[in-house]
């Protein structure tokens, strides 16, 4: 998803003032004592400042009106402190009940829109054009804002169309994905409504290719993403040993069919 996050930011000291006395503002940050994600098969820890939690509730809250009820009946409006990231992943799940996969991706592209100033993607293509400058431009911005998202990641080199250049970006791993833990969630809440929103209403393409062994993740900017149907996650099966709503006995994720 489209997203923006407060990263962290130090105020250099003044010359009166001794190097340790740096003011750090709060930010997203993972809380496992090794500052990296944790293994597979284990959820990893993250703190979360006032400023990601607002995301969290603007975006959870712009969901929520397509969202199916909770499971516990309770008709309660979440209030700005009430959500955190599970509640945010909660919401997508519950939009995703009784949808399709077009449907779906079509709930995501709605609010993706309706956080955007009127004109924001005709300014976005002024401003950024296809180029290769635009491409790594971007995925220079990605690592700091999409961190309360998608966890930590950086700027790889990647070959778009035979050119190397810095416009790849490396998910170390998804935050959405492990803990959701579900492919549907990913490919139809993610992936393609992010791809479908730079390529078609940003004029910049960007390809993402989720990797479910690791739930690690690059996004390429400046690369055409291919069709829903030629590309291989079209028939990825569900992560039975983690998704609450897989189906072991298909051979493909049912979110993933029409």
């Amino acid at each position: 998803m489209v997203a923006v996050s407060l990263q962290v930011v130090s105020f250099p000291p003044a010359r009166q003032v001794s190097v340790q006395r740096r003011i750090p503002l709060v930010r997203c940050r993972i809380a496992e004592p090794t500052g990296e994600p944790a293994p597979l098969g284990k959820k990893t820890k993250y703190v979360d400042g006032p400023l990601e939690k607002a995301f969290m509730t603007l975006f959870a809250r712009k969901m929520e009106k397509f969202a199916a009820s909770p499971n516990n009946g309770s008709g309660k409006k979440t209030g700005w402190l009430d959500y955190d990231y599970e509640s945010f992943v909660d919401v997508s799940r519950r939009v995703m009940q009784g949808r399709s996969r077009l449907q779906q991706q079509q709930v995501v592209r709605e609010v993706l829109l309706s956080m955007l100033p009127p004109g924001a993607p005709a300014q976005f293509r002024k401003l950024f054009p296809p180029t290769r400058w635009a491409a790594e431009f971007n995925a220079a911005l990605t690592v700091p804002f999409f961190q309360w998202l998608v966890g930590p990641s950086e700027v790889i080199e990647v070959d778009v169309d035979g050119v190397k250049q810095r416009s790849g970006v490396h998910i170390k791993k998804c935050r959405y994905l492990e803990n959701s833990g579900c492919v549907g969630m990913c490919v139809n809440m993610c992936k393609i409504p992010t791809q479908d929103f730079f390529t078609n209403e940003f004029g910049l393409p960007l390809t993402m290719i989720p990797n479910f062994e690791d739930m690690s993740c690059e996004m390429i900017y400046g690369q055409v993403p291919p069709a829903f149907e030629e590309d291989p996650l079209s028939k990825q099966p569900c992560l039975t040993d983690i998704c609450s709503v897989s189906n072991p006995s298909s051979s493909v994720c049912p979110k993933l069919q029409p």
